[in-house]
């Protein structure tokens, strides 16, 4: 069981520069829907891949689904040569995403953003025009199905 608190509080107190997006995203723009993991844009510079594990090591970053054994590493040069990486840890499943479909890197993605509190930390999260437009792009039946509930809940906030 994802442990969300634990891993967003590990993650901002270590300075590691993410946006939260996919079912975390929707969840603090008041979607109902279970989501089982934190997904985060993760910011692809030296320094902030060297506070990402340095934030991670003690949680036992390992891929999830991998089967048992198999060879991994988690350290930086794995982090800097891969890119998006599903990982399972002491604390939960995270996954860590250097660049998502439609929206691209860290970079492109930090001008639609909002910082909103969570769990008492604060975070950088998609906007929720954003969020809808990437998931619109991803283009999976549960993308879809979430997109509904979220363009409601966009009716909803905007003045009438």
């Amino acid at each position: 069981m994802t442990d969300f608190k634990a891993l967003l509080r590990t993650l901002s107190e270590s300075g590691v520069e993410f946006i939260l997006v996919g079912g975390v995203a929707a969840t603090v723009h008041g979607s109902t829907r279970l989501t089982i993991d934190v997904d985060a844009v993760y910011r692809r510079t030296t320094e902030n891949i060297d506070r990402l594990v340095l934030a991670l090591t003690p949680y036992h970053p390992y891929l999830r689904g991998a089967p048992p054994g198999l060879p991994f590493r988690w350290d930086a040069a794995t982090v800097k040569r891969g890119l998006n990486f599903t990982l399972t840890t002491d604390i939960g499943d995270l996954d860590l995403l250097g660049e998502i479909l439609g929206g691209g890197a860290y970079e492109a993605l930090v001008t639609s953003t909002v910082t909103i509190r969570v769990f008492g930390i604060d975070c950088r999260c998609l906007t929720l025009d954003k969020l809808i437009e990437l998931k619109r792009a991803a283009g999976r039946p549960k993308d879809f199905e979430a997109i509904a509930e979220l363009e409601a809940i966009r009716q909803q906030e905007r003045p009438r």
